[in-house]
């Protein structure tokens, strides 16, 4: 029997989830988590398979307990289920050790298809996220990195938040950071894009689909 594990903030998702694996013999739902704190404090506690893992999270973002799992638990297997295109966070969260990616659009048999592939130990890579590897592996995305992905997994936090119109102190307070950590985020994000303002930050990410 295959242990799962939902973390997502929406109710109305893990309900749904909860119903689609019910329909499966082999797995069965062992927790439900609505934060990063709850994931942490219910892989610790619990003998699970899988970690089905949204991306966006209250607190802790989803990269940030995809780390933490994986520096705990190496062995349990984590599934990241996201609102977010491949483009914008596959190849992160790939390299920071999840066992695949899937969008929320994704066909319930392919994420069924998906639990069971890595509850063996297996990837499940779809073909769009293959791509990206392949270009990041091979130095290049249509001649050269796109600047944002220059970014450390905490700076493109933050850009995609001052992107969306949140203040330095709606930041901070988000991700618990202090206002000045935030503002030096900032400066290594406009010297690392070559940007010289927000408005030509919100341009790049409006234009690129990276908004928050």
């Amino acid at each position: 029997m295959i242990k799962i594990l939902i973390a997502d903030d929406h109710a109305i998702v893990r309900h749904g989830l909860k119903q689609l694996i019910a329909d499966n013999a082999d797995m069965t739902v062992a927790g439900e988590a609505s934060n990063g704190l709850e994931v942490l404090a219910l892989i610790r506690q619990n003998r699970l398979d899988v970690v089905l893992l949204d991306i966006s999270m209250p607190g802790k973002n989803g990269v940030e307990i995809l780390k933490q799992i994986h520096s705990e638990q190496p062995n349990l297997q984590v599934l990241i289920l996201s609102t977010y295109p491949e483009d914008q966070y596959a190849v992160r969260v790939i390299k920071a050790g999840a066992a695949g990616y899937l969008t929320k659009e994704s066909a319930p048999e392919q994420l069924v298809s998906a639990i069971r592939a890595v509850a063996q130990g297996k990837k499940f890579i779809v073909a769009p996220v293959v791509e990206l590897l392949a270009n990041e592996l091979g130095g290049h995305k249509g001649g050269g990195l796109a600047p944002h992905e220059a970014l450390s997994d905490r700076e493109f936090q933050v850009f995609r938040l001052m992107a969306g119109g949140k203040t330095a102190s709606e930041i901070a307070q988000r991700l618990s950071l202090s206002v000045k950590t935030v503002s030096t985020y900032r400066s290594r994000i406009m010297l690392k894009m070559n940007l010289k303002n927000n408005a030509e930050l919100t341009f790049y990410a409006v234009k690129n689909g990276l908004v928050e």
